[in-house]
């Protein structure tokens, strides 16, 4: 960008300081003005910490949802021991791949064995049970410290995964599937 000043010269705006030689100092008077009187440039603003939600024995609480399984989670400061329809998880998910799910949220904000949990869960099978606990246990986690919310909404926990089976339409075997064709 260039410019004519009074005398009929061209100058060349490249920065702000190139801005500021042009202008004569105008444009960049209100932080130089702030800057001399002692103040800090406010920050951006961040989002506020949400309130932190706990019932009245201490325990925060949240519903998980995957599939058709729902699942009604609640947390508290212990020893990590995860409690699931009134069995360990050990015996509940007996395949370490789901226990893996349920223990994501604590992994990602790095509070493994810092935390009770106590799920009931229905419907669906087991693979949908352990997503709507670990959705659960994502959501409540967040409740008992709103400051973790962003590490895991940022790892993706806290979105419900809205995937579901597709229904069977008629004239049809299953969802998409057709009946064998027979040219006569």
């Amino acid at each position: 960008m260039t410019d004519e000043n009074k005398s009929g010269e061209t100058n060349s705006v490249n920065d702000l300081a190139d801005l500021k030689n042009v202008t004569g100092g105008v444009a960049d008077a209100g932080t130089e003005a702030g800057a001399e009187a002692g103040e800090v440039a406010p920050a951006a603003p961040t989002a506020p910490l949400r309130e932190q939600e706990l019932d009245a024995q201490g325990r925060a609480y949240a519903t998980g949802r995957r599939k058709d399984a729902v699942a009604r989670v609640w947390i508290k400061p212990g020893t990590g021991k995860v409690t699931v329809n009134g069995r360990d998880q050990e015996v509940y998910f007996a395949r370490p791949t789901l226990r893996l799910v349920i223990n994501q949220p604590f992994a990602i904000s790095e509070r493994e064995g810092q935390y009770d949990v106590v799920a009931t869960v229905s419907g669906g099978g087991l693979s949908g049970q352990a997503g709507a606990v670990k959705h659960g246990i994502s959501q409540a986690l967040s409740k008992f410290e709103p400051a973790l919310r962003s590490t895991i909404k940022a790892a993706g926990f806290l979105t419900r995964d809205s995937r579901v089976v597709e229904r069977k339409k008629y004239g049809r075997a299953k969802a998409r599937k057709s009946f064998q064709f027979s040219k006569r």
